[in-house]
């Protein structure tokens, strides 16, 4: 197993880092063998990048057989678009060393909880737009996330919006890109294939944001899968003892399958 990190420069006000977790492949096994990729960004309101949801998330991936990544992105005092720069540098890269880290290409998905979850939907409904193209100097499939795990993410920027998320990326442009920013309303016929999962008790991010987004890929004939659990509130990460914070917080048994059904789903979908 090879760990790392390497740095991101697209932004050069704010370097990015980008953590990797890479199963090796072995010659008694198959040596040949490339695996699915997943992209983690974290969650923490724009303004941090959780621990809970990062290494203990990608140790999870890995035992399912996918290669793992983290991207610590910049936050606060940085602003949009400098955290869907970073994603999409991040993308690219995985894409152009498939090889060497044993990932299939066509299978590079991008994750994301709470405010990450905007994070990796934004390149989800955004990775065809010019900019990134003018950006990245690059083709947008190099990209492009072939399928979108998202988890209590802050999607909406309507009714049910996370304001401080919202407020917290866009500064002082939040008046001009607040409606851009609601990303229910920017799903299109390009948006990826999509696993999506909430609580019906988080009081923070309302579920109303998973639901608004799983409507709009359903009104685009995007596949997806949606699960909304009854129990557990905001930010449970792996839901397991793993992750809990110091108050015992965290723990919700329940929620603590989703890891099993979104291997389920990429299997089967990817």
């Amino acid at each position: 197993m090879k760990c790392e990190r390497i740095s991101l420069t697209i932004v050069p006000t704010a370097i990015a880092y980008l953590d990797l977790y890479i199963l090796d492949n072995s010659i008694e096994i198959d040596p040949q063998r490339k695996r699915p990729a997943v992209v983690i960004c974290p969650g923490g309101g724009y303004s941090m990048t959780s621990d809970r949801e990062a290494e203990a998330v990608a140790v999870k991936m890995l035992s399912f057989g996918f290669q793992a990544f983290v991207l610590r992105y910049s936050v606060f005092p940085e602003r949009y678009p400098s955290a869907l720069l970073q994603l999409a540098e991040a993308v690219k890269k995985i894409r152009e060393n498939h090889e060497l880290w044993h990932v299939d290409e066509k299978k590079i998905i991008v994750a994301g909880f709470s405010a990450g979850g905007h994070l990796a939907a934004s390149l989800g409904v955004f990775w065809t737009e010019k900019f990134l193209e003018q950006q990245l100097n690059g083709c947008c499939q190099d990209w492009e996330p072939n399928g979108l795990p998202l988890a209590y993410s802050v999607l909406s920027t309507g009714k049910y919006a996370h304001h401080d998320s919202i407020k917290t990326l866009l500064g002082d442009q939040y008046e001009a890109l607040k409606e851009k920013m609601s990303l229910e309303n920017q799903v299109t016929e390009t948006t990826p294939k999509s696993f999506i999962w909430h609580t019906d008790e988080d009081d923070l991010v309302r579920a109303e944001n998973s639901l608004l987004f799983a409507s709009a890929l359903r009104k685009n004939q995007i596949p997806f899968e949606l699960h909304i659990f009854p129990k557990g509130g905001h930010g449970l990460s792996l839901a397991t003892e793993e992750t809990k914070i110091e108050n015992g917080y965290g723990i919700q048994k329940e929620v603590s399958v989703w890891p099993q059904l979104f291997a389920n789903w990429l299997k089967a979908n990817i």
